[in-house]
């Protein structure tokens, strides 16, 4: 069930930074003259609203959940910093809670990222299964080095230390 929650709560927080990256990106000038008034340089908004469009995609399909996760806190809290350090004014204190809120949230993803029905959690079984594979190819290979060499011992006519091997070893 916590995996599920887990799941549902990932796609939450992409679709936030999905829509307000297509939002920068719709409305550029908008959020030029924002990033303007914040006493940053301009030109700011198409860089921004990709990012956030790329990273709530990657999230969504969880993709580099942990890197785009520490990318979008530390994205986040830099919104509190340069957008809503009034504290003073409700509508401002608000707005910066939300934003701790996100940010917690993007910082569970990172310890919880590598969950069911993600592109990371494919790809951590993938790697498991081939590491299996090597593991069982390397044994087998050991197994078939012991075995010729046993034969060329038995071959110059050297005494054969046998070893006990269950039988469905041999």
């Amino acid at each position: 069930m916590s995996m599920i929650a887990v799941f549902f709560g990932r796609l939450f927080i992409a679709v936030i930074f999905i829509v307000s990256g297509i939002s920068k990106l719709i409305h550029v000038n908008d959020t030029n003259a924002m990033i303007a008034a914040a006493g940053l340089p301009g030109g700011l908004a198409i860089p921004t609203g990709l990012f956030e469009l790329i990273a709530g995609a990657c999230l969504a399909l969880g993709v580099a959940t942990r890197l785009w996760s520490v990318l979008l806190a530390a994205f986040v809290l830099l919104t509190i910093l340069f957008f809503h350090r009034e504290f003073t004014d409700p509508v401002q204190a608000m707005a910066a809670m939300k934003n701790l809120a996100i940010a917690g949230g993007v910082l569970c993803l990172f310890g919880y990222g590598h969950t069911r029905w993600s592109y990371d959690a494919l790809r951590q079984r993938r790697r498991n299964e081939l590491a299996a594979h090597r593991a069982q190819q390397h044994a087998t290979e050991a197994e078939l080095r012991a075995a010729r060499a046993e034969g060329r011992a038995e071959a110059v006519g050297a005494p054969v230390a046998v070893e006990k091997r269950p039988f469905w070893r041999r």
